[in-house]
């Protein structure tokens, strides 16, 4: 059975939320859980692409959904971001360029979206007082190899001290953390279907020991969910999700393909991790997440139950105590 990460429901019912990158994967199926279950205010999906937008559209017609917003603009202009934030409540920021062997050709376009895109939103969400900003990021901005993950990480930083810099402006910022999603866009997983169903007579496989965390989309949401809830501001959220060899997982999907070894790509690890042994001395557990304080939080508020981690624990794919079996796996893609 699927772990069910919305722990505690954030209070959406008349407050307007905006959510960057919002024609992505993350953002279609953030945007349909939140029609779903609550009532707020305004809902507005900013991002850069017209015609997602428009085939977003399609799907949240203005006569069925009102209250939602399309709002074309790039994170990068600062401008534009403090018109769009204008009496925005809550936001959630899931725009960024994350394509690993992209972003090491194009490193200058990686840091104007992630890092300087970080900053425009904290600048813009402080002078537009909005309660809650909580980011999107990614194992791989752990102890990172490869640019897209060190912009991650810097972004993360940015955003964690954002609190310190806010003063008496109501706004607080938050970051959660996870790994591969299961039949996002870009993913292994659906690259491996279509090769399947393309006659390939054998899958590519990076190398048969590599490991990655997996999570679905809806856990995904429900953990974003959960931590607005949680947040007090300068946590970065890590959920417990298991691992799976890459090699096992083609052999899951349901094909009697072989595999062969085309090498890891620049900028790839073999395994990921989502809490390193210095992270940890600074970090507390609940039952589903770990959560990262900064040192600026002395005691951490929450009615959840919580203890503190052993020393030097390491939170990583390959030593996980979590994995997927073939059964686990499927179970995820109808999830």
């Amino acid at each position: 059975m699927l772990k069910n990460f919305l722990i505690k429901r954030p209070e959406l019912n008349g407050k307007t939320i905006l959510i960057t990158g919002g024609t992505g994967s993350f953002g279609k199926q953030f945007v349909q859980r939140v029609v779903e279950q609550y009532e707020p205010k305004k809902l507005i999906i900013f991002s850069r692409d017209e015609l997602k937008q428009f085939e977003m559209q399609s799907l949240f017609s203005p006569v069925d959904y009102p209250f939602i917003r399309f709002f074309i603009g790039d994170i990068r202009d600062s401008n534009r971001l403090e018109m769009a934030l204008r009496g925005v409540d809550i936001v959630i920021h899931a725009a960024a360029l994350k394509h690993v062997p992209i972003a090491e050709y194009n490193p200058f376009e990686c840091i104007h979206t992630n890092v300087i895109g970080a900053e425009n939103l904290v600048r813009a969400s402080l002078k537009c007082g909005v309660e809650k900003v909580i980011a999107l990021s990614t194992d791989k901005a752990v102890s990172p190899i490869n640019l897209y993950g060190a912009s991650k990480l810097a972004a993360d930083k940015i955003f964690v001290a954002a609190n310190n810099i806010r003063g008496d402006d109501p706004t607080i910022f938050s970051v959660v953390r996870y790994g591969n999603v299961v039949g996002s866009r870009g993913s292994v997983v659906p690259f491996f279907q279509k090769l399947i169903k393309d006659g390939s007579q054998s899958l590519p496989i990076t190398d048969k020991e590599m490991t990655r965390f997996w999570i679905t989309l809806n856990q995904g949401v429900d953990f974003v969910l959960s931590n607005l809830a949680l947040m007090n501001g300068g946590e970065v959220f890590v959920p417990k999700i298991p691992s799976m060899k890459i090699v096992d997982l083609a052999k899951a999907l349901q094909s009697n393909l072989e595999t062969h070894s085309i090498g890891i790509r620049p900028g790839e690890k073999l395994h990921e991790w989502m809490l390193t042994s210095d992270e940890s001395l600074n970090t507390i557990e609940l039952e589903d997440r770990y959560v990262i304080l900064p040192s600026f939080i002395k005691q951490w508020k929450s009615d959840c139950s919580f203890k503190e981690l052993e020393d030097r624990f390491v939170y990583s794919s390959e030593t996980n105590m979590e994995w997927l079996s073939s059964s686990d796996l499927q179970e995820m893609l109808v999830s």
